[in-house]
């Protein structure tokens, strides 16, 4: 294929770990790049089903294996820039693409010749003398195929695609419609309006200000990093409120960036899907191919976590509503309360308070914990280049090499919350590992959101902030880790209830008191974190532990029971998730922690559709996992830390997920140490 050499996602990549040339790209670039790479993936598939010869696992699977390389590239690029460093032209290119994409994948998987090639073969895969590794792959592209809609009729097989397609456009204006709403927003502080606020704050606040053209001012932006903190620690009631509406609003505002039909029609739409290839709901669908395997299982743990953590959050709300009325306070405790009275009470209850030891926990300080644990576990080194070009001055990047020296492959490092940037926080992928022809090496990106300091300032992160960096790096290590053949099965390409627990494990290490002396150190004088308050840290574990069970539990059942019902004429999501919150009996003073016109995760794509609760799935591996640690006596035992690297971190979808964690731990994980976490049974 002859590539065009004026247009840069077309020529090969000579930079350093063959990166791409970020300060060559145009968005005008994309299009052409994405119809030449399109036509060069159809002509490898159609190479596949054209051969004469009889199929083989090395002519189909091998062959669709190595298929798509110049799409994939360039996708990468692409995708990862709409996320961490987007802007209108970008977005435009977007909408465009979204709709193609999904009709590409709706036209290879369901080609009925390419999947009688994979029909044959999967009927075959007894006699074919394959390994454990190339069975798994055959499975994988089987399922996969059938789960498209292969083998249905045309009629069946057009509307799919179509599906497809309208759900694709939706997906990204909703994802879009987000990132506007947070953007459009900014609390603007004069000095008078700082009451509470700490000086770190004051400090973030003013140069998020600065940020904005809002120089001599205060700002609070609808970031995590920035709205929490002030929720926590903001003495004025009529600000909080105001902030706290605009946060739980997104999505919302009946303008251009309105969600609520775009989810409805997307709710239907899945439910169609699932009807058409055989399924009584789209949860029976999406659940199909997970550890789960079916509504009831997933609905089963949600249950039982919700009835105990909303009975510890009715006990947390009367102890804040006591302290309101001790106050003075004449009014009933309120969602932008909430947070600013646990802080109080966390204070009088542990001597703790955020303010205490959000200087011991600078972001530089944070990362060195972060590779520090991945050196302890897995013998990783990390080395910083500065002679690397990225998409964004922000955005760090680091070599790595595992304990012989030997390169294993390239993290970068995206911190700062900026207008370019989706909310949230996020691994990607720039290149998968894969070994199917010679060492493929993996570049893997972090993606977060603190609010960036004045220069020369440091980047002080809260509790959660550093869990989130620890979270998001145990999906790195998934990533970095990865040591399989075929590129479909690498890394995170996993059933979403299985993925988040290498992510959710590696949080573990951060509340660690060997990793807290350490590296919590302070800001300004670099003096350790005092052992005293390290103690009290520990202490204060399950504190809050209702809040946060059921404001995650609360969006978990209502995505659940959405992608559920068989009632959808007429869908009013605001409508439903009201009447789905009523039944649960959920407290007035709790918000869900994503409702539904803004809840990502659920509708800008369908990575956790009817999945949400794949966090609570995967935390009950990943309590019964680090429990290993413990019963070997040690955080980093080395037995333990082995098993783990080669069933979990090094195997991508090498096994089913179940198979894998058995392996790692000898039995099935149990529900109780999850339960013991959260404070949600006595111990």
């Amino acid at each position: 294929m002859t590539h065009d050499t004026q247009n840069p996602l077309l020529e090969n990549w000579t930079g350093p770990f063959g990166l791409a040339p970020f300060a060559a790209i145009k968005p005008d670039d994309f299009p052409p790049a994405f119809a030449q790479a399109f036509a060069a993936h159809k002509a490898e598939i159609a190479a596949i089903t054209d051969d004469p010869a009889n199929p083989t696992f090395e002519n189909t699977i091998v062959a669709l294996e190595r298929s798509g390389q110049l799409l994939s590239r360039i996708a990468s690029v692409f995708f990862n820039l709409t996320g961490a460093d987007t802007n209108d032209d970008i977005e435009a290119v977007e909408r465009d693409v979204a709709p193609l994409f999904a009709a590409h994948e709706s036209e290879i998987h369901l080609n009925d010749a390419l999947f009688a090639r994979i029909d044959t073969l999967w009927q075959q895969r007894d006699t074919l003398g394959l390994d454990t590794e190339e069975l798994r792959a055959l499975e994988r592209h089987h399922i996969g195929f059938r789960r498209a809609g292969a083998g249905q009729s045309p009629d069946a097989k057009a509307r799919l695609a179509e599906i497809g397609e309208r759900l694709a456009t939706l997906g990204t204006q909703f994802s879009q419609n987000v990132l506007a709403d947070e953007n459009a927003f900014a609390l603007i502080l004069d000095e008078a309006d700082l009451e509470g606020l700490p000086d770190w704050q004051r400090a973030a606040a003013a140069e998020t200000a600065t940020q904005r053209g809002h120089e001599g001012k205060y700002v609070v932006t609808l970031a995590r990093s920035s709205i929490e903190p002030f929720l926590q620690m903001s003495s004025r009631r009529d600000l909080r409120e105001q902030v706290f509406r605009a946060w739980v609003a997104r999505g919302e505002n009946d303008g251009p960036s309105d969600n609520r039909a775009i989810a409805a029609e997307m709710v239907k739409l899945r439910a169609e899907k699932a009807r058409r290839l055989g399924h009584a709901s789209y949860a029976d669908y999406r659940l199909a191919d997970m550890m789960a395997a079916r509504p009831a299982a997933a609905q089963s743990l949600l249950d039982e976590v919700w009835t105990r953590g909303r009975a510890r959050a009715l006990r947390e709300q009367a102890a804040l509503q006591d302290l309101v009325t001790a106050e003075g306070g004449n009014f009933t405790l309120r969602p932008w309360d909430w947070r600013y009275y646990a802080e109080k009470r966390r204070k009088a209850a542990f001597d703790l308070d955020e303010a205490a030891f959000k200087p011991y926990l600078p972001l530089e300080q944070m990362i060195a914990a972060v590779f520090f644990t991945a050196q302890k576990l897995f013998g990783l080194s990390f080395e910083e280049r500065k002679d690397i070009a990225l998409y964004h001055p922000d955005a760090r990047v680091w070599t790595v090499r595992d304990v012989a020296g030997r390169t294993i492959g390239l993290f970068i490092g995206d911190y700062f919350a900026r207008a370019s940037k989706h909310g949230g926080a996020w691994m990607g992928a720039y290149r998968d590992q894969q070994k199917l022809d010679g060492e493929i090496l993996p570049i893997i990106v972090n993606v977060l959101n603190f609010v960036k300091p004045a220069p020369g300032e440091a980047c002080l992160l809260s509790f959660d902030d550093a869990r989130t960096l620890f979270h998001e790096f145990g999906h790195a290590l998934h990533g970095l880790l990865s040591d399989v053949t075929f590129p479909s099965l690498a890394g995170t390409n996993v059933a979403s209830d299985f993925v988040e627990f290498p992510s959710q494990l590696y949080e573990h290490w951060f509340e660690q008191s060997e990793i807290l002396r350490h590296f919590a150190r302070h800001y300004q004088t670099g003096e350790p974190m005092p052992e005293a308050l390290i103690q009290r840290v520990i202490a204060a574990r399950q504190f809050n532990q209702g809040f946060l069970t059921v404001e995650y539990t609360a969006s978990a059942l209502v995505d659940l029971a959405l992608h559920s019902t068989p009632d959808l004429d007429n869908l009013d999501i605001v409508a439903f998730e009201q009447a789905k919150l009523a039944e649960l009996g959920m407290t007035a003073a709790i918000a869900m922690r994503h409702r539904l016109p803004h809840f990502t995760h659920v509708f800008a794509g369908d990575g956790y559709s009817s999945g949400y609760y794949s966090y609570l799935w995967s935390e009950v591996l990943d309590a019964d996992g680090f429990a290993a640690f413990a019963e070997a006596g040690d955080i980093f035992d080395p037995a333990v830390a082995t098993r783990l690297k080669q069933y979990v971190y090094s195997a991508g979808n090498r096994a089913d997920p179940e198979a894998a964690y058995v392996a790692f731990r000898g039995r099935p994980a149990a529900t109780e140490p999850l339960l013991k976490k959260r404070g949600l049974i006595e111990v």
